[in-house]
């Protein structure tokens, strides 16, 4: 097996791991033995933690890049674009019953440690905010594209984190539905409530 290879296996059992057991959590050694390598070829890959934990953010962050992409080139429709992203919570609802979501706890955790890696792994949510951003401006909502994006991250965040904590696969299932009813009503044409950039608290 080629260096290159065996690096891969190591990001991506991190990344797994990271993601199950956090990142603080996660050890030397619990990645070498979930990749079966001895220390010593370990070490000649990553010398540090914080390079692994660099390696799995550009994993995550080109892995989702794909997505998006994949989104892009499977429909014309933003809202249905808009729809997929929507639909990995009830895609990924075992996981995330179990875990939370993946960038959001990552997320989380690092800035509770106030870790130099921090603002890196925040890329990934403003990955998808100005992806999500996009697509709203192309269905028509362009004055508001930037608050409506951060809604479908904000209530996708909430959705994720309730649903760790309840394990009620039936209330992901209702908000997912529910925001899938929100997002239709974005449409042009549609009667829908006034744009979130002009609501009063």
């Amino acid at each position: 097996m080629g260096a290159a290879s065996t690096r891969q296996r190591i990001v991506e059992a991190a990344d797994r791991l990271f993601y199950e057991q956090g990142f603080e959590a996660t050890s030397f050694a619990d990645i070498a033995a979930a990749v079966r390598l001895s220390r010593g070829n370990f070490y000649y890959h990553f010398k540090t933690k914080d390079e692994i934990l660099d390696a799995v953010v550009a994993l995550r962050l080109a892995n989702t890049g794909r997505m998006l992409a994949s989104w892009e080139a499977g429909t014309d429709d933003p809202a249905e674009r808009i729809r997929s992203f929507i639909d990995i919570l009830v895609g990924n609802r075992a996981k995330i019953m179990l875990y939370g979501c993946p960038v959001g706890t990552l997320c989380n955790e690092l800035s509770k440690l106030d870790h130099a890696a921090k603002e890196d792994a925040a890329r990934l949510f403003t990955l998808f905010r100005d992806w999500l951003a996009r697509q709203f401006a192309a269905l028509g909502r362009e004055a508001d594209a930037d608050a409506l994006a951060l809604h479908v991250l904000m209530r996708s965040q909430g959705v994720a984190t309730l649903a760790t904590a309840f394990r009620d696969d039936a209330f992901l299932q209702r908000e997912v539905e529910d925001m899938g009813v929100w997002l239709e009503a974005q449409r042009p044409g549609k009667s829908r409530p006034a744009p979130l950039s002009s609501l009063q608290p």
